[in-house]
């Protein structure tokens, strides 16, 4: 049976006496009042609805739509072209980058650099160091292996050649913090379980190439950076057949310490996967820096004996050389492209020195982010951000409140450069390979968010006459990994619906 609200009311407004908690009357009450608030939402949301074809695709895949959120709302329209559950907290993995890199945007500014300097700790007689060489840290998000040679290359110009001492870390811009690389996922070894540091370099993380010999006839295997402290033992046999899972072939074991990893390979690989690449994380942030700056020092011509140690900047002393890094905005398209979360929670920290003195906090850059918000009237309170990154089982906003925020980016004056951090449709970064036979190509620009149980999108689908839609979606249920193909349908109705009308 179907009821208008005109025949609702009257139904549940019929003199009756009602005596609380007791009786069928007390029942009726109960239903009645749950009839009229289904009826309210109803008449409120059904120009909003879910369009029919991407609730039967998330049904299709075993997703509930209570494990849905979705909001699609025109610029500068008034109302949602889609509502569903709005206001419900959910993960939304790495979207959450989203409001770190905005923040940063607009408290750091798209020019922002960081920087890291080199001291003298002792005299200098000559090109000789008789001390240590201090490093200071700021948080740089993505100091190269380029740019540690540069940085190094700064020190030979600046006359040095010998030094007589350590390499002394000041790490202390960002607060000691216990990180557990196997705590999220059991994977410690992955380069996006690296935690945050003030002087991270390279990702702390090695290349592993593996590529048939030129005789065709063994495996060569090789490390990038060649670092004297990570040592490759045996090499998988070549062998023929299709490439496949070539990573579990490898018969890989790593021993990783804090000072000394070992890697071994007693597997096979197979010959048809020509060239291939394996990244992964070793050592501890000290040792790995002392690694790096012993290798690329001695292929400078410079002489160093000595070992790593934390310590600070001497008062009063002036850095003998300066490394600063590329403009924020290029580190904002790593991180919303990629979905860099090791770069992420690097300008997540530094966002706590907009608001705190140093050493920056998790605590401290989660508040800077939420009193920007309030100066912007962009009260969130769901919001809980963890580690900016969204790789994180706590973090959590809402559909609605992620639609606000791509809103009010899309009308400040960092629009441009955060537009442009976000991946393209069928062009590049996490949505290269979406969308590819889809009018839409080229026409939305996106974040993705993927986790165990979560699958999210959020960011803007373009029209003609520079409108355009902003476009959330999170997935909280054990079959998101399903979602993809729903979650695409949704952007394409969207994109359809501004030609056409509302989506269906």
């Amino acid at each position: 049976m179907r009821l208008n609200r005109r025949e609702s009311s009257r139904s549940c407004s019929s003199p009756q006496r009602v005596e609380a908690g007791r009786g069928p009357a007390s029942h009726r009450a109960v239903l009645c009042a749950a009839l009229v608030t289904l009826l309210l939402l109803t008449a409120t949301d059904a120009n909003a609805a879910l369009p029919r074809a991407v609730a039967r695709a998330f049904l299709d895949e075993g997703i509930p739509l209570s494990a849905v959120s979705v909001y699609v709302r025109e610029a500068g329209a008034a109302r949602p072209l889609i509502s569903h559950r709005p206001g419900k907290p959910m993960n939304p993995a790495s979207t959450m980058k989203l409001v770190t890199t905005f923040a940063a945007l607009e408290l750091l500014g798209p020019d922002y650099r960081w920087k890291t300097e080199a001291y003298a700790g002792g005299p200098r007689v000559g090109s000789t160091l008789e001390g240590d060489l201090v490093l200071k840290g700021y948080g740089d998000p993505k100091i190269t292996v380029e740019q540690f040679q540069t940085l190094i290359a700064a020190l030979r110009a600046a006359g040095l050649a010998t030094i007589r001492g350590d390499l002394v870390l000041d790490r202390s811009y960002f607060a000691p913090a216990a990180h557990d690389a196997a705590a999220f996922d059991a994977e410690p070894l992955k380069p996006y379980n690296v935690g945050p540091d003030a002087l991270l370099v390279n990702f702390k993380s090695v290349r592993l190439v593996f590529a048939p010999n030129a005789a065709g006839d063994a495996t060569d295997v090789r490390i990038e950076p060649p670092l004297d402290s990570v040592v490759l033992r045996g090499a998988p046999q070549l062998v023929a057949g299709a490439c496949g899972d070539w990573r579990s072939a490898l018969g890989a074991s790593f021993v990783n310490r804090a000072d000394a990893a070992d890697a071994a390979f007693g597997g096979r690989y197979p010959a048809a996967c020509g060239e291939r690449d394996w990244y992964v994380a070793l050592l501890d942030h000290p040792h790995y820096v002392l690694a790096m700056f012993a290798r690329y020092w001695k292929d400078a011509g410079g002489n160093f004996a000595g070992g790593v140690r934390e310590g600070r900047v001497p008062p009063g002393a002036e850095p003998i050389a300066t490394l600063r890094s590329p403009p924020l905005y290029d580190a904002v398209r790593d991180i919303n492209k990629l979905s860099n979360n090791v770069m992420a929670r690097q300008l997540f920290l530094t966002l706590a020195t907009t608001a705190y003195a140093p050493p920056a906090t998790t605590a401290h850059a989660a508040e800077a982010v939420r009193h920007w918000l309030a100066k912007r009237k962009l009260g969130f309170p769901e919001l809980v951000m963890e580690n900016g990154s969204g790789l994180s089982r706590r973090e959590r906003i809402a559909a609605q409140s992620m639609a606000r925020l791509l809103l009010a980016a899309d009308a400040s004056r960092v629009r441009g450069d955060f537009a442009s951090s976000l991946a393209v449709a069928a062009t590049d970064g996490t949505v290269r390979k979406r969308f590819t036979d889809d009018d839409v190509a080229d026409q939305a620009l996106l974040k993705t968010g993927s986790l165990e149980g979560v699958r999210a999108l959020a960011g803007y689908v373009l029209g003609p006459g520079d409108r355009r839609y902003v476009v959330v979606c999170f997935v909280n249920h054990r079959n998101a990994g399903r979602a993809q193909r729903a979650l695409d349908l949704l952007v394409e109705r969207v994109y359809a619906g501004m030609r056409d009308g509302a989506p269906r």
